[in-house]
């Protein structure tokens, strides 16, 4: 399909084909557990709380049982390398508990899809997400959530530009986002490595598994920024982190435990092909 075509139909057309998922049923039914979930007083298991109407996998379900284990979530969010928003770790929040937010790209078609369609189709409960063209870099991520009109604690932070992850991550000081969702790259297992910072890098480089950090390496910047772990997606790749002061009622989970799915023997595989590679070993703070 030509892209300006492809463009054209998620422009106009994706809400009749997604339509059932903004339904009013479906804000009830989600309504509903989320009051299960903070009755449960965090002693819920993550594995039995995931589902998927808008993220990747079941994300969605994940970050609304952790936000109700906060006793006064901000319903803010902050999500870059969102595409156009709409499959994202954030549409839910917005489309059925009403949070608003800020969107960063760095394709500006997306841009362009994404503010038509949350303006039209959006929560009239709550303000319309900012949606802001950007390539983002670690000099200039503070300067583009300033000016998208986010500053102090938000609720979620999510984070998945499938390369400088860690480092932009690193670099934020603007923002105390109370959750955390970001992308590792499971393919480098427990090694604790990170690929070196490229403000020009564009996916997939100079090959498709040289890029991001490890668990154990993205792990250890959450602890040195005040958070710890507290789930990850079942094939283990998007950890999800609680800052330290927050829900004390869910525990920290280790590594070791988020990499436990078949599939991360034949990602760690891959690694073997790339692991002369230059990359930052156990880095300190």
């Amino acid at each position: 399909m030509h892209p300006r075509l492809k463009h054209f139909l998620k422009k106009y057309f994706l809400y009749y084909k997604l339509k059932k998922r903004f339904s009013n049923s479906e804000t009830i039914r989600q309504q509903a557990l989320l009051k299960k979930f903070k009755s449960s007083n965090g002693r819920l298991n993550f594995q039995s709380v995931g589902f998927k109407l808008f993220s990747q996998f079941e994300e969605d379900g994940l970050l609304l049982y952790a936000i109700s284990c906060i006793e006064d979530p901000v319903k803010t969010f902050l999500e870059f390398g969102s595409d156009d928003g709409i499959n994202s770790n954030s549409a839910n929040l917005h489309f059925h508990h009403g949070w608003t937010g800020l969107f960063l790209d760095g394709n500006q078609q997306a841009i362009d899809r994404g503010t038509y369609f949350y303006k039209k189709h959006g929560n009239p409960a709550c303000q319309a997400p900012v949606f802001k063209h950007a390539l983002i870099t670690r000099e200039n991520i503070n300067d583009l959530i300033i000016d998208g009109g986010l500053s102090g604690e938000i609720g979620v932070m999510s984070i998945d530009i499938d390369g400088n992850d860690y480092w932009v991550w690193e670099a934020i000081t603007v923002i105390q986002p109370q959750i955390v969702i970001i992308e590792t790259h499971n393919e480098f297992g427990l090694n604790d490595i990170v690929v070196p910072y490229d403000a020009n890098y564009f996916y997939p480089g100079i090959h498709p598994d040289y890029h991001g950090a490890s668990p154990v390496a993205m792990n250890n910047l959450a602890k040195h920024k005040g958070y710890r772990l507290v789930a990850c997606n079942e094939l283990g790749f998007n950890f999800i982190f609680m800052r330290n002061d927050l829900a004390t009622s869910l525990p920290e989970i280790t590594v070791e435990s988020a990499l436990q799915h078949p599939s991360n023997s034949e990602a760690q595989a891959k690694f073997e092909a790339i692991k002369t590679w230059e990359y930052c070993w156990n880095r300190t703070f």
